[in-house]
Parts: C-alpha cells; sequence; structure tokens
C-alpha cells in the first residue's frame, strides 16, 4: 500500500511540508509506505488544451506531470498539500494537478483511490483552497478522506505550526483515516463498481 503526497508549497521545509510529514509518518506507522513529490519549487506550466495527451498517453510537457504519472497509477491513494495564495492554492500545484489529472485520464485508473487536501494558511482563505482541490478527487471517482477537523493547520513558518496542536492531531487523524480507508478498499478491491462514461449532456441551442 502506497500513497504519493504532493507538495505545492515553493517552501521546501514550511508549512505544508510540516503538515504532511505529521500525515505521512502516521501512515508509516500503520503499514503504508508514502513517496513526496515537491512541484511548489518548480516551474510548472498550465495545460495548453492542446490534446497531445490524448493521442500519446502522456503531456505535451515533459516535466514532473509526465515523471509522476506512473507514481500515481502506482499509488493507492494522493495527498495534495499547499499554502493558501489569494484564498487558492498554489499556482504551481493547480497547474500540476490539471495536467496531472487531465493527461491521464485514459492511462490511469482513479476509480477508488482515495484523495485528501492538506492545507496551511496564516490566518484564512484555507477552505476555499480545500474544496478547490477536492474537486480533482470528486471529478475521478475518488474517495476524499476527512479528518476530525477540516485537513488544515495554520501559522507563518512551520515553527508556528508546532504550535498548533489542534492541527497536527487533525493531520494524524487524517493519516489513519487515510489508512483505514485504502485497506478497506483494497479488501474489496474485486467489487470496485464499473464506472459509466460514455454520455456527455451539452446543451446547444441554434
Amino acid at each position: 500500500m502506497k500513497v504519493l503526497v504532493i507538495n505545492g508549497s515553493p517552501h521546501i521545509h514550511g508549512c505544508t511540508d510540516r503538515a504532511l510529514r505529521e500525515v505521512e509518518i502516521t501512515l508509516n506507522s500503520l503499514g503504508v509506505d508514502t513517496e513526496r513529490v515537491n512541484v511548489g519549487n518548480k516551474d510548472v506550466r498550465g495545460c495548453v488544451s492542446c490534446r497531445y495527451c490524448r493521442e500519446h498517453g502522456r503531456c505535451v510537457f515533459n516535466d514532473e506531470v509526465n515523471e509522476t504519472a506512473p507514481k500515481f497509477a502506482e499509488a493507492d491513494g494522493i495527498i495534495c498539500g499547499s499554502p493558501v495564495y489569494y484564498a487558492s492554492a498554489s499556482g504551481q500545484l493547480r497547474s500540476f494537478l490539471d495536467r496531472l489529472f487531465y493527461s491521464t485520464m485514459s492511462t490511469v485508473n482513479k476509480t477508488m483511490k482515495v484523495g485528501a487536501a492538506v492545507i496551511s494558511s496564516r490566518r484564512a482563505g484555507s477552505t476555499t483552497a480545500f474544496d478547490e482541490i477536492n474537486k480533482y478527487f470528486t471529478i475521478s471517482a475518488m474517495p476524499i478522506v476527512s479528518s476530525t477537523y477540516w485537513n488544515e493547520v495554520h501559522g507563518a513558518v512551520a515553527e508556528d505550526v508546532e504550535k498548533d496542536a489542534e492541527g497536527l492531531q487533525t493531520m494524524r487523524n487524517l493519516g489513519r483515516n487515510m489508512a483505514f480507508l485504502i485497506k478497506a478498499i483494497n479488501a474489496v478491491k474485486s467489487e470496485i463498481p464499473e464506472q459509466e462514461r460514455n454520455t456527455f449532456t451539452n446543451f446547444i441551442r441554434e
């Protein structure tokens, strides 16, 4: 069992990292391996809707997205962590997720892979960014892992997060819930429901 952990913060050892590490420690203690990918400090460009991936099964831009796709395919779950900028997730993370999820539509079966968003903010905007990331999961038949509060920590620097006792508690509970859900889904993997994907409704007015 393995969880792919994406850090969307440009500060590799900042607040988002501290929150993610708390989840990783908990997952590892419960027998779930983790692999970290840092994208917040990379020059990740957005999707240009060229549809190259439709024919070739990979993004036209050969960067972290294509490197991460096989790891995503093998993982039982994914955690996407981000700081809050103007009540949104980081631009690098959003560009990365746009391209990762779109370019792997035909190559990575995401059904019943579990997903979780982890957010860090100094003060506000966290729930908006939280909702933003969760939408990648809900459009992909991926169960969202919850905790005992919204999956967020608060602080301006990593040392502040150490003082956010409730935030770190939330991360540990998130790790426990994610491990449980992955194990439960794996126990009934042969019963994962089939997904219909052939119908697209468009209302066109002449």
